[in-house]
């Protein structure tokens, strides 16, 4: 079944990078922690799938920890749909960036991660970024236009950009 996305496009700070090259850079071998911010990028309007998602990072490395943080308006629909797909789906009331915060922190200190991905477009996550390299992760950053964080995708070693079937960069 072909994907909906025309383009799975990696940037790091030296330009645009096919996911080839980043396969080359990185070892097939490393375990991802996947942190969704489910708000920020399950939306209509992006038409993202989260097997997009997952076949972009499967050419980096193996995931080993994939949670969607949803708040309590989330139809039970996605919430079945993610939990059907092998995500683990947590549900917070109001605001979901500080439980994706603690999950993700959580991932930094774990020994057994190589590299923190972060599906969003929010600014507000860079210093995670930031604290995820001190401490010798890997990272990545999933997003689509508009509104991803220019300061996420400088911050982060690489980044996926998703565009709808059809569009051009």
């Amino acid at each position: 079944m072909p994907s909906n996305w025309e383009k799975i496009m990696s940037m790091t700070k030296e330009g645009v990078k096919s996911i080839a090259t980043i396969k080359s850079r990185m070892q097939r071998g490393k375990k991802i922690a996947l942190l969704i911010d489910g708000p920020n990028i399950l939306r209509k309007e992006f038409n993202i799938h989260l097997e997009d998602i997952v076949e972009a990072l499967e050419k980096i490395g193996n995931i080993r920890v994939a949670k969607v943080i949803l708040n309590q308006y989330a139809p039970q629909g996605l919430i079945e749909a993610v939990a059907n797909q092998g995500f683990e789906p947590i549900i917070v009331p109001g605001e979901t960036g500080v439980k994706l915060v603690v999950e993700a922190m959580r991932e930094i200190y774990n020994p057994n991660i190589d590299i923190i991905a972060l599906a969003t477009r929010n600014a507000e996550f860079l210093p995670l970024i930031l604290k995820a390299k001190e401490k010798g992760k890997e990272t990545v950053v999933i997003g689509a236009e508009p509104g991803f964080s220019s300061a996420l995708k400088h911050g982060a070693d690489y980044v996926i950009l998703l565009t709808p079937e059809g569009e051009n960069i």
